[in-house]
């Protein structure tokens, strides 16, 4: 490995990359404008055009965004790089301590900080500009704020002894170091999976325990059907923060919970609800979080492994700009680089996460009406303002869900032979 190889593959595929993100960006927004003055025909009896046109200039401004902010982490990337900003922050880091373990946790804690800081403004823009003009900010600049120094803190809490073990690790297990770092971070994947619930999630936001009613025995009744236990059903205040439902599970093991925003229960009826709720239980009876666990824990082996044995390697450093070689550096820089190289990969990804997403609604078709999960996908569509046309190679490299179009089609199929299965 020689530096110049280094050099210009990086060169190569950051351009490549960023102009692609760009690209994929344009034709997204032409796509939907070109549909902007007609609801899609699928559509056309429950989705106005008012609503159609909101969600598509609702796009258009995310897309406008995400088009600066690409540009905007392509320079930061350059200058942390190539420009010499990670030899600048080693040399700060340099300055506050002699040991190399707490100057490679200052490192990588200095590159947060300063991150999230030049960040903001298209934080706040996307907050207070954007979601305000389509009606969906609740939250306050307080609260904008005060979430953020919370993040902060509760980061540093979390990451610096993360970090003093990594590193402390990547300097005295010899060759093999890449295998101890992974299995310390499966040990506190885990563990963080296990204490999100109860211990960090309640920091951001308030969760109540689902008032008793209908609605908690309906979704009691489902959970007893599809053989799900949990530690509690909890209502969320997104309306803090958004007008945006959504519904999740998190948690791990016997710490498991279902989480309803607000907002969703809100807009939805009881069966709707029940609609929702059954989609999501798909994916756990599917196995779908624990197979994207082990796909994302195998990936990171493979990515710790090729870390390994670029890290010996001068040219590694040299080639992207750095002076100040050391096992941060090394830990830091690659994790700041790894998206140019693996972006265009993105649509193995986005597949997967697809297909995820029928197989769990083909499960929710065999528990609930079908057509409650139509009526109850189609608000949120109409409640989130999100697009019901999508770009067809945006959508391969970004979409997790399957678009709506395609999404409500395979759900009429199947509620067509629901409604076979019950005829006499």
């Amino acid at each position: 490995m020689n530096t110049n190889t280094v050099y210009v593959s990086f060169l190569f595929f950051f351009t490549f990359s960023t102009v692609l993100q760009l690209y994929l960006s344009v034709r997204q927004s032409r796509a939907v404008l070109a549909h902007r003055h007609e609801v899609p025909r699928d559509f056309a009896g429950t989705v106005s055009l008012e609503e159609h046109q909101k969600a598509a200039d609702y796009t258009l401004a995310k897309q406008r965004l995400a088009r600066y902010h690409v540009l905007f982490d392509a320079f930061l990337l350059l200058v942390f790089t190539l420009g010499g900003g990670l030899n600048l922050l080693a040399a700060l880091s340099m300055k506050f301590s002699d040991g190399p373990i707490t100057q490679g946790v200052l490192l990588i804690a200095l590159f947060v900080v300063v991150n999230n800081v030049l960040s903001l403004p298209f934080d706040w823009y996307a907050t207070f500009k954007l979601e305000a003009r389509f009606g969906f900010n609740r939250s306050t600049m307080a609260t904008f704020v005060v979430d953020n120094v919370k993040a902060l803190l509760l980061g540093a809490v979390i990451g610096v002894p993360l970090l003093y073990a990594a590193i402390y690790l990547m300097g005295v297990t010899g060759s093999l170091w890449w295998m101890w770092i992974w299995l310390l971070w499966l040990a506190f994947s885990f563990l963080l999976m296990w204490t999100f619930p109860k211990w960090i999630a309640p920091v951001f936001n308030k969760f109540e325990p689902m008032p008793e009613g209908s609605l908690k025995i309906r979704i009691e009744s489902l959970l007893e059907r599809t053989g799900f236990k949990s530690k509690g059903i909890f209502v969320m205040d997104g309306s803090k923060r958004s007008g945006h439902g959504n519904a999740y599970f998190t948690g791990l093991g016997d710490n498991k919970r279902i989480v309803f925003y607000d907002t969703l229960l809100q807009d939805m009826q009881p069966d709707e609800v029940e609609a929702v709720l059954a989609h999501e239980l798909g994916h756990f009876r599917r196995r779908h979080i624990i197979k994207q666990m082990l796909v994302m824990l195998a990936l990171a082996l493979v990515v710790l492994f090729i870390l390994g044995q670029l890290m010996p390697e001068a040219a590694f450093y040299r080639g992207l700009g750095v002076v100040y070689p050391s096992h941060a550096m090394a830990l830091l820089l690659f994790l700041l680089v790894l998206p140019v190289f693996t972006f265009p990969f993105s649509p193995l990804r986005s597949l997967m996460s697809r297909r995820n997403e029928f197989e769990a609604d083909r499960f929710a078709a065999k528990t609930v009406s079908v057509k409650d999960l139509i009526t109850a996908l189609t608000k949120l569509y109409r409640s989130n303002a999100a697009t019901l046309v999508s770009d067809r190679w945006y959508s391969c490299f970004y979409d997790s869900h399957p678009n709506a179009r395609e999404r409500i089609a395979a759900l009429r199929a199947l509620e067509k032979n629901q409604n076979h299965d019950k005829s006499p």
